[in-house]
């Protein structure tokens, strides 16, 4: 059971990681050129976010938590409960930042294409996109740290 728990946590964690590249390469990488190309890559982010990175995010999560409960003596240790709590943090993150500026740029992108959009708003739904990114992406690797280094964070 904890082998299984523990091959999920480690394929979930390396679906996030590669969701969140994948998000990074489509906006650097995705033709701009017109309206319509740029709409097209926002969808593309969007599917990434639904089908990807909020999944593997959610599944690397639960499978983090059962870890605990699976293997008892995780529950004495402080970096596993720290951990848990850059999890929870990262998935309200992850949820309310990146997956609601996936999706609002998609909808002003598409509302841009049609000529109803106002490009200030795309803008404003784009201003800390990277930002954002560049937080989870690196919540994401100290939960990987977290992970290999295991340290002790004893009591003074």
């Amino acid at each position: 059971m904890r082998k299984a728990i523990k091959f999920l946590h480690t394929l979930a964690s390396c679906g996030l990681i590669g969701a969140l590249l994948g998000y990074s390469i489509i906006l650097i990488c995705a033709p701009q050129d017109t309206p319509r190309a740029y709409a097209e890559a926002r969808q593309t982010i969007t599917a990434f976010c639904n089908y990807l990175l909020l999944p593997s995010l959610a599944v690397a999560l639960i499978t983090g938590l059962l870890s605990m409960v699976a293997h008892r003596p995780f529950l004495g240790t402080r970096w596993a409960w720290f951990k848990a709590f850059l999890g929870l943090s990262m998935f309200e993150a992850t949820f309310a930042i990146v997956q609601s500026k996936a999706t609002t740029a998609s909808v002003e992108s598409a509302k841009f294409v049609t000529g109803a959009g106002d490009p200030g708003g795309l803008a404003d739904a784009l201003a800390n996109e990277w930002g954002s990114l560049g937080a989870i992406m690196a919540l994401s690797i100290a939960q990987i740290v977290l992970g290999v280094w295991r340290p002790r964070f004893a009591k003074r």
